[in-house]
């Protein structure tokens, strides 16, 4: 999403920000992260909403979590046909002729944000 962070962090609605616990990333606005505070870490599962999650090699991992706080802001967009819905759900690759529409200029093998043609986010991609 690269700069719209920015949108993330400063809401009308208060300030948030992303909090590590226990090597997963969460987002989550000032006020629960006071009432967080008053817990032990360890004693502590969660709190807020969990973006990712940092693996034993330490590369972040996006939870689909995410994606209804990540797609608004997002920079590159796939759209995807009534028919070629089912394939991606299932964990299918989407063939060309299923694509409805794509954002200009989005570079080969870069992370995508998959929509229905309806504008309902379905989960995350990379454009090959």
């Amino acid at each position: 999403i690269g700069d719209n962070v920015r949108m993330l962090l400063e809401r009308p609605d208060g300030l948030y920000t992303f909090r590590l616990h226990r090597d997963r990333v969460y987002y989550c606005s000032e006020a629960i992260i006071k009432y967080a505070s008053n817990f032990p870490r360890k004693e502590l599962l969660s709190f807020g909403t969990c973006f990712g999650r940092f693996t034993k090699t330490r590369k972040f991992r996006l939870h689909i979590t995410a994606l209804d706080f990540i797609a608004p802001y997002a920079k590159f967009k796939i759209w995807l046909k009534p028919n070629a819905e089912q394939q991606f759900l299932y964990g299918h690759n989407v063939v060309k002729s299923g694509l409805g529409r794509i954002t200009e200029n989005t570079p080969k093998y870069h992370g995508v944000i998959v929509y229905t043609m309806n504008d309902v986010p379905l989960g995350f991609g990379v454009r090959a």
